[in-house]
Parts: C-alpha cells; structure tokens; sequence
C-alpha cells in the first residue's frame, strides 16, 4: 500500500509530497479501528505548530479529515463494528496518512456517517465544522438576533460557519473578495422554508474603496456587530503589507471600530498584537478577542466528549441538508500530490477531496 507524505528537509524550504510504500499494517490494538479510506480531504499543514509542540519529523504524513467503512475493530472497541461507515479526524500526532487505501484510527476520533451523506461530502466538511462549531459556540454564543459578520464568506471555512450561523437564527453579513464570491454569497438559500438569502448583505471589497466599519455600522444601525470571524487581519499601514491578498484584509482598527458592545472578534491571526489604544477601545466596548485554534480538541483529550458531539452535529446537518460544504469535484488519488502543493500554498478555493 502507498500512502502519502510531505517532506521539508529545512525549515522555510518548500514541501515536496512524495508517496511511500507502506509495510503492512501492525495488529489492530485494544482501541483501534481499522478502517479503509473512501475520501480524505486535504488540508494546509502548519508545520510550524508541528515544531512548536515537538511533532515535526522528517516525514509528515498527509491527510487527516477522513471518511470510510470499518473493516476490524479492537477487542475493547464498543461504539463500532465492522461494516460500520465512519468518518473523523486523523489527531496531530498521528503516524497513519489519510491517503492510504487502509489506517488504524483509535476509536475516539470517529463517528458514524450518515447513509444520506456522500463520502466526499462528510471528509470534506469535517474540519470547516468543528472549526465553525469551535468559533460561533466555545468562543462565542450565537443566538437569534445577533449579528455575525464572516469575513472571505465563500471560503470553504465561511461558508460553513455562515450556515451554522444563520441556522441558529443570527443575522449574517460577509465579505467577498471577488465579484464571483459575491455572486456566490447572494445566492446562498436555506434548504427549506422561506427562501431568503442566507446573508443579509455582502460587502464587496475586492476593488479595496468600501469602508468595511462604515458599511457594518450602517446595516446595524450604529450598534455595530456582536460577533466577528475574520479571515485575517491588517496588522501595519499598507505600505508595509506586500502580496495583494493582504491588502484586502481589513485593518485591527476597522474590527474594533465595528465590534458591538460586548462583542467577540474571533481572529484566525496567530501573531495579533494590540496597542494600548486597541486595548481601551476593547476594554470600553467591554468586547474579547479570542483565537481560533481548532487543533484545541485534538491537543488535549479533557474534553473529547464534547469533540465527539459536535462531529456528531456536523454529520446530522450534512444529513439535513442545513450544511452544503464548499466542494471542488472529487480527485483521484494519483493526483494527490499536484492538489496538495496547491493547498499547501494556499491557491485553491474549495476544499479539496480526495476520492478512492
């Protein structure tokens, strides 16, 4: 069997994906679950959190957000058995790369799938749940009544968490970052019920002339938003941002000045730093900033109740249709290693599947 690997011989070196030959599998443990893969969705590996929390080898494996049948368990496995189709999330310190026809997974990061739900559908909307779920109920509570704004709303990740949020009866504004992504926000419909747009307003900033505070302010009124996902930050004036996807990001300013009182921003920009100014301004608003880690639940297993309830949530609103992922067509696994160098450089725009 072949399975999948990634290779950086330096740090800042480029990744090379390279397939091995794998030797055969060992015994099935107590917890395990030998499963064989029918989808594996791809995505971007941080291998600086690998190192920082002592995980970086030589040979990374590949593939994570996995969905298939169950071919053996362990003698102490009790929540499956054979034949049962499963999907979950490879953990961090996993030595199994999802791209292998075959993996041993230990019993607490799997969940039943659906009959309903496709095998594509359930790997690849897996990791942009929990990541929704972590953003909009551990970081924040949202209810009916709030407003939620989604930055880069036709992202893979965006438009998850606009459904989530949308569903527990918030009202939802959003950003596009091309007139495409607009078009494909305005579309967004619930699957039943009054067909109104699932986003109360797109804010287009491609062309960078909208004022993203102003727009927010004047579609609440004044009030300003109750909650903020951001796709990335402006740290410094933008003379010093280089590439152009940075100079649609919305400056720390323009967040704060928009965050309602008692707002949450829920920022996805691990080196964020705040001025004493930014500081008051929170500190006035009586708002929080928290970062979205969604590695949270597989670094500790103090709360592996609660991770397993919300890959259960994900799988019943796939079912019902509440959850319609941002997909590309499925991809055969002979070109797994094309597809992800370009996820590794962060150039695809729908989440990439791999099919077997």
């Amino acid at each position: 069997m072949k399975a999948l690997y990634c290779q950086q011989n330096s740090p800042g070196e480029e990744m090379t994906f390279v397939f091995q030959e794998r030797e055969n599998l060992p015994p099935t443990r107590d917890n395990d679950v030998k499963v064989q893969v029918r989808a594996c969705a791809l995505s971007w590996i941080d291998t600086k959190l690998l190192s920082e929390i002592k995980l970086g080898k030589e040979l990374l494996p590949v593939g994570r957000e996995i969905s298939g049948v169950v071919l053996e368990v362990g003698r102490k496995v009790t929540f499956f058995q054979p034949d049962d189709e499963v999907v979950g999330i490879l953990p961090l310190d996993s030595e199994e790369s999802g791209l292998c026809e075959v993996i041993l997974v230990h019993e607490h990061y799997l969940v039943r799938k659906p009959e309903k739900v496709c095998w594509v559908e359930a790997a690849g909307a897996v990791r942009d749940g929990v990541r929704a779920y972590t953003a909009l109920h551990y970081l924040s509570q949202v209810s009916p009544g709030k407003t939620v704004l989604v930055m880069d709303g036709a992202s893979p990740f965006g438009t998850i968490a606009i459904q989530l949020a949308q569903h527990r009866g918030a009202k939802v504004i959003s950003t596009a970052y091309s007139l495409e992504d607009k078009q494909y926000l305005e579309r967004l419909r619930p699957p039943v019920g009054i067909r109104q747009p699932l986003v109360a307003r797109v804010i287009d900033v491609s062309n960078g002339k909208i004022d993203l505070a102003e727009s927010c302010l004047e579609e609440t009124g004044g009030l300003g938003v109750d909650i903020v996902l951001d796709a990335g930050v402006k740290l410094y004036s933008a003379e010093d941002e280089s590439t152009s996807k940075s100079q649609l990001l919305p400056h720390k300013h323009d967040i704060i000045t928009l965050l309602g009182v008692g707002g949450h921003w829920i920022t996805t920009e691990k080196n964020l730093q705040l001025d004493p100014p930014d500081s008051h301004s929170l500190f006035l608003k009586g708002a929080t900033v928290s970062f979205l880690n969604d590695e949270i639940w597989n670094l500790s297993n103090i709360q592996q109740g609660k991770y397993l309830s919300i890959l259960e949530d994900i799988m019943e609103k796939l079912s019902s249709s509440i959850f319609r992922p941002q997909l590309d067509e499925p991809i055969p696994l002979y070109e797994a290693k094309v597809s992800m160098e370009i996820v590794q450089k962060n150039q695809a725009r729908k989440r990439q599947v791999i099919q077997f």
